[in-house]
C-alpha cells in the first residue's frame, strides 16, 4: 500500500478534501470552561463560530493524546501502509507534535512513521498536507515525501489580518505580535506565522488596506500553491477577487478557520498561505 498521511485538526482542510485524498485527521480538543468537545466530531466549525461570541470564557485548546495518535498509526499500519508521514501544528504553538512523536516511537520496528513539524498553522499546515497526500497517491516513498514537504515548508509564508488582537492576547499565543497591541483599537493588525511563531507583519488603519497589503506581498507568477483561510469573514469573496489576478493559473484552496486556530484569531480573520516556486 502507499504511504499514508496523517495530520491534526489545526490544518483547517475541508473534510471532503481529506476524505478524497485519504488524509487521516487526529482532532484536538476545545474546552469551554468545564465542557470538553472533540474538534470536528463533537464541535463543528459552524457551531464553534456561533458559540464563540456568546461564550463568557475564552475557550482553550488541548493537544491530542499520545493514544489518539497511536491508535491512528496502528490502524493504518495494520491496514498495510508502507509508511506514515504525520504533519502537525507548529511545535512552538502546541504540544501536538510531542504527542505524535511519542506515539511514533511505539511503532518502532513495526511501521516507519515520520513526524514533521509544519512550523505553521491552519492552511499553512494544509498546503503541506495536500502536497504530501498527492505525492503519496502517486506512489512516492516516505523519504521522498518528507524531503519534499520540508523543502516546501521553507518556501511557505502565511499572512493574515485580524479584526482584533484580543483573542491572541488572551490565549497567550501573541508572541512577537505583542508590539502591535499599543494601538489595537485603531488599527487592523497583519500577522505572520514565522518559524512556527506568530509575529507582527504590519498595521494599517482600515480592513481594506490590510487585505490589500497581504495581496501585494504575494510574488505574482512565482506561486506553486496557495490557500485562503478565513473565520466566517463576510468580505471573503471581495478578498478572493483581489487575489485572483495575482494567483492566476494557480490552484486556490479555500478553508474555514476551525476551532483550534479560531480560538486565537477570533472572527472575521482572513489570511493566505502560499508556497513560492523553487
Amino acid at each position: 500500500m502507499p504511504v499514508r498521511i496523517v495530520t491534526d485538526s489545526a490544518c483547517d482542510l475541508p473534510g471532503e478534501l481529506c476524505e478524497e485524498l485519504g488524509v487521516e485527521v487526529v482532532p484536538l480538543t476545545i474546552r469551554f470552561g468545564d465542557e470538553e468537545l472533540v474538534d470536528r466530531r463533537e464541535l463543528s466549525t459552524e457551531a464553534f463560530w456561533e458559540r464563540l461570541p456568546r461564550s463568557p470564557v475564552l475557550p482553550e485548546t488541548a493537544a491530542p493524546s499520545v493514544g489518539a495518535f497511536e491508535e491512528t498509526f496502528r490502524r493504518l499500519a495494520d491496514g498495510g501502509a508502507d509508511g506514515i508521514v504525520c504533519i502537525n501544528l507548529s511545535a512552538a504553538l502546541s504540544a501536538t507534535m510531542q504527542s505524535a512523536q511519542v506515539a511514533a516511537k511505539a511503532l518502532d520496528g513495526e511501521c516507519p512513521v515520520a513526524i514533521v513539524d509544519s512550523k505553521s498553522a491552519s492552511m499553512g499546515i494544509g498546503n503541506l498536507v495536500l502536497h504530501a497526500a498527492r505525492r503519496a497517491r502517486d506512489g512516492a516513498d516516505l523519504a521522498t515525501i518528507v524531503r519534499e514537504v520540508e523543502d516546501r515548508r521553507e518556501r511557505q509564508r502565511v499572512l493574515a489580518t485580524l479584526d482584533t488582537l484580543e483573542y491572541l492576547r488572551k490565549g497567550g499565543r501573541i508572541g512577537g505580535a505583542q508590539a502591535l497591541l499599543g494601538s489595537v483599537l485603531s488599527i487592523k493588525p497583519v500577522i505572520e506565522v514565522r518559524d512556527g511563531r506568530v509575529e507582527p507583519a504590519g498595521k494599517v488603519r482600515t480592513r481594506s488596506k490590510a487585505l490589500r497589503s497581504i495581496v501585494d506581498r504575494l510574488p505574482a507568477g512565482r506561486i506553486e500553491a496557495v490557500s485562503v483561510l478565513h473565520g466566517l469573514a463576510p468580505d471573503i469573496d471581495e478578498f478572493l477577487g483581489m487575489l485572483a489576478p495575482v494567483v492566476e493559473g494557480a490552484e486556490v484552496t479555500v478553508g474555514h478557520i476551525g476551532p483550534v486556530v479560531g480560538v486565537h484569531t477570533g472572527p472575521r480573520t482572513i489570511g493566505v498561505a502560499w508556497i513560492e516556486r523553487a
